[in-house]
């Protein structure tokens, strides 16, 4: 896989590939942005041009054969599947930096999803960001950079990721799975994300459900609507069920107001949620309430 292969965010592609290329490196970055936007793909395909030997499209030079094999020795990936970094993990890598590389003049270090790191593994990292040794490239990757402290960005190139847009994802998700069904509202629920969309379509039935339930608000009666309603009470999916709600309602009260108050109504149940309250009860009170308001209004 090469930059190429990534949808959007070109100009920083092309930054970093300049970088490989006149061989201004820079010691840290910090790639932020929507999460399963091409943070991590990207950070690979950077790390791959920066271990390479020969800095030529498509190299078949020791560095990027073990790099391809996932058994390089001067490049890892920390929290690769997005867990807590406990800062066991980082006094890993700082007993690791000062190591000379094997194959590569440098070595690179990806930290996925850091703002997962504790304070105690932050505070362990600053150090090594505070006096890499002239051979290590770090690149922390994050969707929060909120919870990451101002240390650590201040010692870093921050590069911001920006959202895909629809039209990009949407011809993305055709060329590659086909699906060619895709409400205006499910397009929307991508967020910008080629990862969320990924997951979003599929679920689509649900999501088109979901479409549905909010239609029926209009026409049906709340016995009705309970009994189709059926597949919220999720426990698994309920939170991407309720935003995609949100979504629809955003929608809906471009053309009727009463569709406002049950924005309120669905944040309500999602704060309750996240408080541990009755699932069942919490939905129940959800839909009477969103019931009420709309049917108010006609």
């Amino acid at each position: 896989m090469d930059f190429k292969d990534i949808i959007g965010n070109d100009e920083i592609k092309n930054y970093l590939l300049n970088c490989t290329k006149t061989n201004k490196i820079l010691q840290s970055y910090l790639f932020v942005g929507t999460e399963g936007i091409g943070k991590l793909m990207t950070a690979k395909i950077f790390a791959k041009k920066i271990l390479c030997l020969n800095k030529e499209n498509n190299c078949k030079c020791k560095s990027c054969g073990c790099f391809d094999e996932n058994n390089h020795p001067d490049f890892e990936i920390i929290n690769e599947n997005g867990d807590t970094i406990k800062i066991e993990q980082i006094r890993q890598i700082t007993n690791k930096v000062i190591e000379q590389p094997i194959i590569s003049n440098k070595k690179v270090y990806i930290i996925n999803d850091c703002e997962k790191m504790t304070t105690e593994a932050q505070n362990c990292l600053l150090k090594t960001l505070e006096e890499p040794p002239e051979f290590v490239v770090i690149i922390l990757i994050s969707s929060n950079e909120n919870n990451i402290l101002n240390t650590i960005k201040s010692r870093c190139m921050t590069i911001k990721f920006k959202n895909i847009p629809n039209d990009k994802l949407q011809k993305y998700i055709i060329d590659k799975l086909g699906n060619t069904q895709m409400t205006e509202n499910l397009i929307n629920s991508f967020n910008g994300s080629i990862g969320k969309a990924v997951i979003q379509i599929e679920n689509q039935e649900d999501f088109l459900k979901i479409d549905k339930l909010i239609d029926k608000f209009q026409n049906a009666d709340i016995i009705d609507i309970i009994n189709y309603a059926k597949f919220v009470y999720d426990k698994e999916k309920i939170y991407s069920i309720l935003e995609y709600m949100l979504i629809c309602l955003c929608e809906k009260s471009k053309q009727n107001k009463e569709y406002i108050n049950c924005i309120d109504i669905i944040n309500e149940a999602n704060n309750c949620l996240l408080k541990n309250c009755n699932l069942d009860m919490t939905i129940d009170k959800m839909l009477f309430e969103m019931y009420n308001s709309i049917r108010k209004g006609i």
